[in-house]
C-alpha cells in the first residue's frame, strides 16, 4: 500500500453543454441510487462499453474523525481490514479477487476510507460477498497487528520521513491547521502509531463501520435493477448501529503569515510552496468554493496557465508553477501554489515572483476573458471522467461522505457556469491575504548549492473534482 499525494484543481463539466449559459440543464454522471432499509446508500453508474465494474464501499470516517492522542487510526484500521474474517483468512481477500481476474485496494483521507474491487462484470457477486463479509466479520489479531504496525511505520518513514518535500508539506499543513483535525497527517504521528493497541483498533472499527455509516457506488457494466438485489443479499441483512456525530473543531481567524524552511542534504532541486487557508463546500465562505475552483484554473491550469505561461515561459526562472484547490472537505481547505525555481535562480528570486503574481491577481482581479477560456477547459474534463468506469464512483463516493449529494455533484455545471468575472476577483482579494497564508521552502543544507536535477516539465495531469484530500493507499 503506497501513499498517494494529490493535487487537485476541481473540473467537472458535463459533455453536451454547448454553452455554459445554455437552458439545458447539464448532467454529469446520470447515476442511479436508492438506499437499503438499515440505511446503506447505493449508487449505480452504468457504463457498457466494456464488461467490467468498478465496486466501491465509502465509509464516512477518516483521520480527521480520530480521538486525540491516536492519530493513524483510520489508516491503521485499513490495514488490518485485509487481515482476514472469520471465514476468509488473513491475505486471502486479495488472492480471491486476482485468482478471479481483478484488482483491489483501499484508500484512506481526512473524511472518508474507501475500499474497492475492478472486476469482469459477472464477478460482481464475488467481491459484493467479499467486502460486506469484512464490514461485520472482521477478526482482528494481536498476531497480525504487531507486524502490519510496523509496515505502516515503515510507510511513514519510506513516504514521508524520508522525502523531504513529503515532509516539509506535512509540516506546512500543519502550521496552516491551528485548531483543525486536519492539522495532523493521515498516516498519524509516528510516536502516537507506535503506542496504540489492538483494542483501539477494535474500539475504531465498532464505531464507524456500519452500513448506516457507508455508500456502495458500482459502477460500469452494470443496472441498478440488476445490483439492487444483490445489495440486498449481501450488505441489506447487516444491522444498522447508532455511530458517532462527526465534528470539527473550528479553525480561529488567521492573523499572522507563517513561514516553514526547511534544509536537507538529499534537496537538489529547491522547491516554493505557499498554502492559503480557504473555505470549502461546508465551511467558511462557502459562497467562495465555485470562484475559487474557476481561479485555480486561471492559474494553474496547464501550460497555458498564468503562473506557467509568466514564470515557466515568459520570465524562465521556474522549471514548474502551479495553483490547486479542492473544495471537497467537511473543514476548512486550502488553495495552494506550487513553484520549483530554474538552475542557477534562487528560491528568493522565484519567491519574489510567485508573491508579485498572487498579489496582481488579489489587486488587480482577473479579466472576463480569463474566466471564460478558464470555464471552457473546465467543460473538457468531465470527458475524461465519463471515459472511466472508476471516476464518477469515486467522485461521487467522496461528495457523499463529505456532506454533498448526488444532486449537487450532478448541479456542478450550472453552479461553474453561474461564476461571474467578480465574484472570482472578490474570492481572491478575500482569500489571498498574507494572514492566511504559510510559505514553505525546501532548501539543500549548503546554501552555496545551487544545483538542480530539473527539467522545464509540463504540469502533471489534473483529476475530476472528489478525488481529493491527501490520500493513503
Amino acid at each position: 500500500m503506497t501513499m498517494v499525494p494529490l493535487k487537485i484543481v476541481a473540473a467537472c463539466l458535463a459533455v453536451g453543454l454547448s454553452a455554459l449559459s445554455g437552458p439545458v440543464r447539464a448532467q454529469v454522471f446520470n447515476p442511479e441510487t436508492f438506499t437499503l432499509k438499515n440505511g446503506m446508500q447505493v449508487v449505480v453508474i452504468a457504463n457498457h462499453r466494456v464488461p467490467v465494474i468498478s465496486h466501491m464501499v465509502y465509509y464516512k470516517v477518516g483521520s480527521a474523525d480520530e480521538v486525540a492522542g491516536k492519530t493513524g487510526l483510520a489508516h491503521m484500521l485499513e490495514h488490518m481490514m485485509f487481515k482476514g474474517t472469520k471465514t476468509v483468512p488473513a491475505g486471502a481477500f486479495s488472492q480471491l479477487v486476482a485468482s478471479n481476474g481483478g484488482r483491489d485496494n483501499a484508500f484512506t483521507t481526512a473524511d472518508y476510507t474507501a475500499f474497492y474491487q475492478n472486476v469482469a462484470a459477472d464477478k460482481l457477486d464475488l467481491v459484493m460477498k467479499l467486502e460486506a463479509d469484512r464490514m461485520t466479520n472482521l477478526s482482528l489479531k494481536d498476531q497480525d497487528f504487531q507486524p502490519e504496525r510496523q509496515v505502516v511505520l515503515e510507510e511513514r518513514r519510506m513516504r514521508i520521513e524520508n522525502e523531504p518535500e513529503a515532509l516539509l508539506e506535512e509540516q506546512i499543513e500543519a502550521a496552516l491547521f491551528l485548531n483543525s483535525p486536519y492539522h495532523h497527517p493521515v498516516i498519524g504521528w509516528r510516536n502516537e502509531i507506535e503506542k496504540y493497541t489492538l483494542s483501539d483498533i477494535v474500539d475504531f472499527h465498532r464505531r464507524w463501520y456500519a452500513p448506516n455509516n457507508a455508500v456502495l457506488l458500482v459502477s460500469g457494466d452494470i443496472t441498478a435493477a440488476r445490483l439492487k438485489p444483490l445489495a440486498e443479499k449481501y450488505y441489506g441483512v447487516i444491522p444498522s448501529r447508532p455511530v458517532p456525530l462527526r465534528q470539527r473543531t473550528e479553525e480561529p481567524p488567521p492573523v499572522a503569515a507563517r513561514t516553514v524552511d526547511m534544509r536537507d542534504p538529499d534537496v537538489h532541486q529547491p522547491n516554493w510552496e505557499r498554502l492559503y487557508l480557504a473555505p470549502s463546500y461546508h465551511s467558511g465562505e462557502t459562497k467562495y468554493a465555485y470562484p475559487l475552483q474557476v481561479l485555480a484554473e486561471i492559474l494553474g491550469g496547464g501550460t497555458t496557465s498564468r503562473l506557467y505561461k509568466t514564470l515557466v515561459v515568459d520570465q524562465k526562472i521556474a522549471v514548474s508553477a502551479a495553483a490547486g484547490y479542492d473544495p471537497g472537505s467537511i473543514g476548512l481547505s486550502s488553495f495552494s501554489f506550487e513553484a520549483s525555481p530554474r538552475s542557477g535562480v534562487s528560491v528568493e528570486n522565484l519567491q519574489a515572483a510567485m508573491v508579485a503574481e498572487i498579489q496582481s491577481v488579489a489587486t488587480q482581479g482577473v479579466r472576463a476573458e480569463e474566466v471564460d477560456q478558464a470555464k471552457s477547459r473546465l467543460q473538457t474534463a468531465i470527458v475524461y471522467a465519463k471515459d472511466s468506469y472508476a471516476s464518477g464512483a469515486r467522485v461521487l463516493g467522496a461528495a457523499l461522505c463529505t456532506g454533498e449529494s448526488v444532486a449537487d455533484v450532478e448541479a456542478w455545471p450550472e453552479r461553474i457556469a453561474a461564476v461571474t468575472p467578480d465574484l472570482v476577483n472578490e474570492a481572491a482579494r478575500q482569500i489571498l491575504r498574507d494572514e492566511r497564508a504559510v510559505t514553505g521552502r525546501l532548501l539543500p543544507s549548503d546554501p552555496n548549492d545551487a544545483t538542480t536535477k530539473a527539467v522545464t516539465s509540463e504540469p502533471a495531469p489534473r483529476l475530476p473534482a472528489g478525488l481529493s484530500g491527501r490520500e493513503l493507499r
